[in-house]
């Protein structure tokens, strides 16, 4: 197993210079943060065949919640107006859903007290677009959500193919899972 941990441009590299050694290991993996961002993805086309990296969301069908469609749809409408990334799966669906959280707090507690709002986000699951999401008393979440997915079948750069979630399978958590994990890494490897 090759685990790595990139910042996107060292995403980029390793990934090249994988293919170019064509290492075959049982597994790639590891928090290629390069492959949250759309047009790197887009860059490597069938290069991330095979890796399993982090993400933080997509649109899987286990990681739909009331809200989602609609808000990635809207996101996805003005996005190129906006010249920023046209899927936005990794960090827009969590910064509405911060707003959310906030929101509720503020609205059961009718109060912009931190100690309050922390209050009642402790004792309070609140449903996002991203989930329902409940913290801790030291403020993490009670449930982490981080993901693991692995891509297969890309072609090339074209962006809806990244929408195809048929491609992006997630692998763990298990309760979320959408597609089985294929190992070793070299049969999904061409």
């Amino acid at each position: 197993m090759v685990y790595a941990a990139a910042l996107p441009v060292d995403t980029a590299g390793l990934i090249r210079a994988a293919n170019e050694v064509q290492l075959k290991p049982k597994m790639f993996t590891g928090s290629f943060l390069g492959l949250l961002i759309t047009g790197i993805k887009q860059q490597l086309g069938p290069l991330i065949n095979g890796i399993v990296a982090n993400e933080f969301y997509i649109p899987a069908a286990s990681l739909q919640f009331a809200g989602t469609k609609e808000f990635l749809d809207e996101y996805q409408k003005r996005a190129p107006g906006l010249g920023i990334d046209p899927l936005g799966f990794t960090y827009p669906p969590y910064a509405y859903a911060a707003g959310q959280i906030l929101a509720q707090a503020v609205s059961e507690t009718k109060s912009l007290d931190n100690d309050k709002l922390a209050d009642y986000l402790h004792a309070h699951s609140v449903d996002t677009i991203v989930g329902p999401m409940s913290f801790a008393a030291d403020g993490e979440w009670k449930t982490p959500r981080i993901i693991y997915a692995q891509f297969h079948d890309i072609s090339g750069g074209d962006t809806a193919q990244f929408k195809d979630m048929s491609r992006e399978v997630v692998v763990w958590p298990l309760e979320l899972r959408t597609g089985p994990l294929i190992c070793p890494y070299d049969q999904v490897v061409k």
